[in-house]
């Protein structure tokens, strides 16, 4: 069986006569992670992307080429495709349609109330002469007394 990449990371950390701290100083990964590293406890770690940063800078750290490291931890994992989900559940149909009848009423609201005030709404031909000049002053009649 091949070496796994954190047989093959502590492998080479021990040739260095490198500890753990030290390798985690280097490259400011924390203590328990280079151990969950040399470990193969990959799923243990906070995510892929993090996973790929940890192991470059370790390589670096131990003066490996990066992408051979990345090769073997890619090789050793067995990426499971996953059918991404859909982006409405199988029952959003019926809410989607529910939603839009709700909207279309509201709209039909909004124009029966619009149109509804435009036909109530008194027109100026319509109120009486009288009424129309309320603000208007009296006309004035004066005597003039000598």
């Amino acid at each position: 069986m091949p070496e796994s990449v954190g047989q093959y990371l502590r492998a080479a950390r021990e040739a260095r006569k490198l500890s753990l701290e030290e390798i985690s100083r280097a490259t400011r990964v924390p203590v328990l992670s280079v151990e969950r590293i040399e470990a193969d406890q990959f799923d243990e770690l906070p995510g892929e992307v993090f996973v790929r940063g940890f192991l470059k800078s370790y390589a670096r750290a131990l003066d490996l080429e990066p992408d051979d490291v990345l090769a073997r931890y890619t090789a050793s994992r067995k990426v499971a495709w996953v059918t991404p989900l859909p982006l409405t559940s199988p029952g959003g149909a019926g809410r989607s349609r529910r939603f839009g009848v709700a909207i279309a009423f509201v709209l039909l609201l909004i124009l029966f109330t619009l149109a509804l005030s435009i036909v109530l709404k008194p027109r100026e031909h319509d109120v009486p002469q009288e009424l129309s000049q309320v603000g208007a002053p009296a006309p004035v009649t004066a005597k003039l007394m000598i």
